[in-house]
């Protein structure tokens, strides 16, 4: 046999017996020092119901929309009961201003109207829903798609925001339109989806009590399923790593009072304090903890739960027993 044969002869015998590198070999290693380290995790949570809000604008990414997708099947495939309830801010600013449908926002919030109030729910119950509905069945999972609407799971009512004039000082009630808070969550239908081994994925729109609908900020629609559930996790996914402390560095863990205390002096601020509010509403509620984290981090789920470190950060109701 020539050298040539023989080399030929030796590589398909090296692929045959499952040869590697060193450095393949090292990260096949890791690989399996990572599901045993998921594993005590596995069965702790198996058969716990989790809450998962997606949002953030990764939700426009097409890879990290598939990522996350497989990141829920693989969730459901360990015997973890997962709902997702989704955003969808960002397309529905990008279909408003296709339309030349104008749209003005109040202390963040967008002023909703009768016509506006149409175009949300196309948008939030149509493309976004069906949307990851599919990328979650390609991936190999049972979804289905539906909103609050959907059985009447979620009676909304109008959401009412006080606001102080800053040259009168006289305290005025601002009228939002169509944007709704959760007043009832009957979480029947999620129960009953979740038994025949389905995962909902929610659209934030609720009912009002005379028919009317209701456009719901996501965070708080999520907060409220994940209540109404009483949720081992209520995941909530967004553009930030997750709360940081005065030198900017992440806290992984509080409990519900010393999250209250860094809103008041100022630490929590801005944009962060309905995300953190939300989370102390939802432990408030029957959630055994929330968790703050930066859905752009590759498997930001997989890591939170199955790791011991997790990302992110993770509020309780009260400080864990040391």
């Amino acid at each position: 046999m020539d050298k040539t044969m023989a080399g030929a002869t030796a590589d398909k015998a090296a692929v045959g017996s499952g040869f590697q590198s060193t450095n393949e070999r090292l990260t096949l290693q890791d690989k399996a020092a990572i599901l045993s380290e998921a594993l005590p995790y596995m069965r702790r949570y198996a058969g716990s119901i989790f809450v998962i809000k997606y949002g953030g604008h990764a939700m426009g990414d097409e890879a990290i929309r598939r990522r996350f997708a497989e990141d829920v099947v693989l969730l459901r495939q360990v015997g973890i009961r997962v709902v997702v309830v989704h955003g969808g801010g960002p397309q529905i600013g990008a279909m408003l201003e296709r339309l030349k449908i104008k749209s003005a926002f109040v202390d963040g919030l967008r002023v909703t109207d009768r016509e506006t109030v149409e175009i949300v729910e196309m948008v939030l119950s149509g493309a976004i829903n069906k949307g990851l509905v599919a990328a979650i069945t390609q991936a190999g999972g049972m979804a289905v798609g539906i909103s609050g609407k959907d059985g009447g799971f979620v009676e909304a009512r109008p959401l009412r925001r006080k606001r102080r004039d800053p040259s009168s000082h006289i305290e005025e009630v601002l009228d939002l339109g169509f944007v709704g808070e959760p007043a009832r969550v009957d979480p029947s239908l999620l129960h009953r989806f979740l038994d025949a081994g389905l995962i909902p994925v929610v659209a934030p729109i609720g009912l009002g009590a005379n028919g009317e609908t209701f456009n719901i900020n996501a965070d708080t629609m999520a907060g409220a399923v994940a209540a109404a559930l009483a949720a081992e996790r209520f995941m909530l996914l967004t553009d930030v790593d997750g709360i940081l402390d005065r030198s900017g560095r992440l806290i992984a863990e509080l409990d519900h009072d010393q999250a209250a205390a860094m809103i008041a002096d100022g630490t929590i601020h801005g944009g962060m304090i309905p995300k953190v509010e939300t989370c102390l509403q939802a432990v408030e509620n029957g959630v055994s903890a929330a968790v703050i984290m930066n859905g752009r981090v590759p498997h930001a789920p997989l890591l939170e739960i199955f790791t011991q470190s997790g990302v992110g950060t993770l509020i309780r109701a009260q400080k864990a027993e040391e």
